[in-house]
């Protein structure tokens, strides 16, 4: 032992080692309280399928494993106390007691992420963990639109996300390139706009094809059942319908709602599309009708609308266009984007719910209530915040998991530039300086995983972890624990045994596997022409605070942010 609880990821608040560990055995029982009798059974089922024990849930003081409420603690707070005589878990609500049931299976070593009995269970040590999270947004973004993912694989990728404590599934599920989600009042948009004749396999600029079709969408069930299955491990699935642009598939089903009125197919290609939403009443009515059967899917409180890489072209130059936005009284026909993205907002925001967009909605008069999800660097989370609105921070120089890990010859083909474990670690989810009446704006923060090249569950995995390992630290754990070296340690030592055993295929800390590395087809290397190098953040940002970490991305500075950065960690960029 060093003084902590073997290997925890995220590190926890408080670690009390002790001399001596408890060592489960087959008459192992579990009782809660009965607002944690759910969380009580998760935990005993994942016992019973590693071990092959009973495991019952009992009514008795006398089990070995007692989960407690706390009313003096936050709903995502607990205390894991561990003697020779048991284990005492105390939450302060059921996201606690699940918080700290994950906490007690990481201790209990690999085997007790196996789905049947292959060897013994760790011993466990004694001692004490309090435990809280730093933000209350954790989250990962998953996009199925570009690939989609069967719902067992959307399935896996929430029982990663509950080991690591993170609380937000936020599933992109329209794109250009497909339409996943079952619309009963408009069939269409699943039997036209759900595939694609092939997908593309190199870089956007110097496409090669796979001649494949591709598709696939959820029935409306399957979207309750993954709700519901993440509402059980407390992860809110926040759905994102893109629009106005990124709708290609939407105007593949429906020719109408485009600005031209033509067949379009559904989109094989990646990158930017001017093709976008007729602004009209019917599309307006049409969308938002889409958004109502979302909604009743959707139970959460935040609702994705998009509104990301619009081109205004087509309305520029469109007649039709240009006349609807005399008769709105617009300036111009450009600002037929801020006009729809407003009605959609508005319609969201009159069923009670919040509406979620990128950063580009800043560029409009935006609605009060709207979530400002910050991509293009910090720079937009900080304008938001100075208008007093919630912020997401999903900054693409550092949470785009859809890159280069290294700089290695070996690494797969990404769509973006180099983003390594050293630098998602030394992400600070707070731009330096933010004032302290502007953090309670800041929610948190999310990684995106963009899909375009991650075509196989098994290509999701190598860009998503270790990174997503990285993330939850970030986001769960205190500034001052975080240490790169000790986390590096960590990770060989315990927690990527703990994935391996899960089935999670993670990029190795030294390198990809052989069948891990770049596809070697003709033309691949596109994006990274002496034209495009990779690079980890924008050169033309002029003014920028750098993290102290050599692993940080440069974050762009704000005058009325004067206190700089002290953040370091203490590692060199692998």
């Amino acid at each position: 032992m060093t003084g902590k609880m073997s290997g925890l990821v995220p590190i926890p608040l408080v670690e009390e080692l002790q001399e001596g560990e408890l060592v489960l055995d087959s008459g192992v029982s579990v009782t809660a309280d009965a607002a944690m009798r759910a969380e009580a059974e998760w935990l005993a089922v994942v016992l019973r399928e590693s071990t092959g024990w009973t495991v019952p849930l009992v009514d008795s003081q006398d089990a070995l494993v007692r989960f407690e409420a706390d009313e003096d603690r936050g709903s995502e707070s607990y205390r894991l106390e561990i003697t020779q005589e048991g284990i005492i878990i105390a939450a302060g609500g059921p996201a606690g007691a699940l918080y700290a049931a994950q906490s007690l299976r990481q201790l209990l070593g690999p085997t007790a992420y196996r789905r049947a009995r292959v060897g013994a269970l760790d011993p466990l040590p004694l001692g004490v963990i309090e435990d809280e999270p730093r933000f209350r947004w954790r989250g990962l973004m998953l996009d199925v639109a570009r690939h989609f993912m069967p719902k067992n694989s959307v399935f896996r990728v929430i029982d990663a996300m509950a080991l690591h404590k993170l609380n937000t599934l936020h599933l992109h599920l329209t794109d250009d390139q497909g339409w996943r989600v079952e619309i009963q009042r408009y069939p269409r948009l699943t039997e036209v706009g759900s595939w694609r004749t092939q997908s593309h396999m190199g870089a956007v600029e110097q496409a090669v094809f796979d001649t494949a079709p591709h598709g696939g969408f959820y029935t409306q069930d399957d979207i309750r059942e993954i709700v519901a299955y993440a509402g059980r491990l407390h992860i809110t699935v926040v759905p994102e319908i893109d629009v106005p642009g990124h709708v290609q598939a939407l105007l593949a089903a429906y020719p109408e709602h485009s600005v031209h009125g033509e067949q379009l197919p559904v989109r094989v290609r990646s990158g930017l599309n001017d093709n976008v939403l007729r602004a009209d009443e019917d599309t307006v009515r049409m969308v938002c009708e889409v958004f109502d059967e979302v909604m009743e899917l959707f139970p959460g409180r935040w609702i994705g609308i998009g509104g990301d890489e619009v081109p205004r072209v087509q309305w520029e130059r469109d007649p039709h266009s240009q006349s609807r936005a005399n008769e709105l009284g617009l300036p111009d026909a450009s600002s037929l984007y801020g006009w729809l993205l407003q009605q959609f907002a508005a319609h969201i925001s009159s069923a009670g719910r919040v509406p979620v967009a990128w950063d580009e909605i800043l560029e409009i008069d935006v609605p009060d209530d709207v979530l400002v999800m910050s991509w293009r660097g910090y720079d937009g989370g900080v304008e938001a915040l100075w208008q007093g609105r919630d912020v997401v921070m999903s900054p693409n120089t550092v949470l785009y998991f859809d890159t280069f890990q290294s700089d290695g010859p070996d690494e797969p083909l990404p769509i973006g530039d180099l983003i390594s474990l050293p630098q998602v670690y030394a992400f600070e989810v707070l731009p330096p300086g933010t004032p302290p009446e502007l953090e309670e704006h800041v929610l948190g923060a999310q990684a995106n995983v963009w899909t375009e090249l991650l075509e196989t569950q098994r290509r999701v995995d190598f860009n998503m972890f270790p990174r997503v390992c990285a993330l939850a630290e970030a986001l769960w754990s205190p500034r001052e624990k975080r240490d790169y070296d000790d986390f590096e340690a960590r990770l060989r030592r315990s927690h990527l045994p703990r994935l391996a055993a899960l089935g999670i295929e993670y990029r190795p800390l030294d390198g990809p596997h052989p069948w891990q590395s770049r596809p070697g087809f003709a033309n691949w290397v596109g994006d990274l022409s002496e034209d495009r190098p990779h690079q980890a953040y924008p050169e033309e940002w002029p003014d920028a605070v750098e993290q102290t970490h050599p692993g940080a991305a440069v974050i762009p500075s704000d005058p009325r942010f004067t206190t700089p950065s002290e953040f370091a960690l203490t590692a060199e960029e692998s």
